[in-house]
């Protein structure tokens, strides 16, 4: 073998490492065993959901190429695969080339087993068009691609848990129901005279989020 040859040779066996590594980089790093997740890392935890509940996988990307993404995700779903209630699992953290910051307020916040998690419930219509490349982009594409489908409006609710004092790690869930099962819609919701309606709804909300998600610290 020439030189030159050798040279390509060695070229091409180290595209192909390249090409391998940042696959395997990709590939999520926790697992999970029916609907147990475990995380050994960022943070050392052990994410315990109902029994019975779907898991419909994992994904790993750059989000924004500005965050290592990795989301799992679980559903509770009748026989026509409507979605009644999802799980949105997700670990994050900037990457190394930037300096960013997450700017959750904690305005407000809660402890669930022994750590801090900022707050936000909402409702929405399903309808509204995902950021591309979102991470919710990433969810419904999971949902599509395996016959999924979301109800046409949900309620949920948005715990984040920051790791460390950098505030460049995130632990983020996502909770959120088919709000046709409270027997409401985002229309009576949206009226001012309902105020005092969603306030009761969110709080119970809330607190079916933290009892079906459970966390024991490794």
């Amino acid at each position: 073998m020439n030189s030159q040859i050798a040279r390509q040779a060695a070229g091409l066996a180290a595209l192909i490492l390249s090409l391998s590594a940042t696959a395997e980089d990709r590939a999520p790093e926790r697992t999970v065993e029916g609907t147990t997740i475990t995380s050994t890392r960022d943070p050392a935890i052990t994410i315990k959901l109902p029994a019975g509940v779907q898991y419909l996988g994992a994904d790993r990307w750059e989000l924004y190429t500005a965050c290592d993404a990795e989301l799992h995700v679980f559903v509770e779903a009748g026989a026509d695969k409507r979605v009644r209630r999802l799980y949105w699992v997700q670990f994050e953290q900037y990457l190394p080339n930037n300096t960013y910051t997450y700017d959750y307020t904690f305005k407000e916040k809660l402890t669930h087993a022994g750590l801090e998690f900022d707050v936000s419930p909402n409702f929405r219509r399903t309808t509204l068009t995902s950021r591309p490349g979102s991470d919710r982009e990433h969810v419904i594409a999971m949902l599509t691609k395996q016959g999924y489908k979301l109800p046409p409006e949900t309620m949920s609710v948005r715990l984040v848990n920051l790791l460390d004092d950098s505030r460049r790690k995130e632990l983020m869930f996502i909770y959120s129901e088919d709000l046709a099962l409270s027997g409401t819609t985002v229309w009576e919701l949206e009226k001012w005279k309902n105020a005092s309606k969603w306030k009761a709804m969110r709080q119970q909300l809330i607190q079916r989020a933290l009892e079906r998600i459970q966390l024991v610290t490794n």
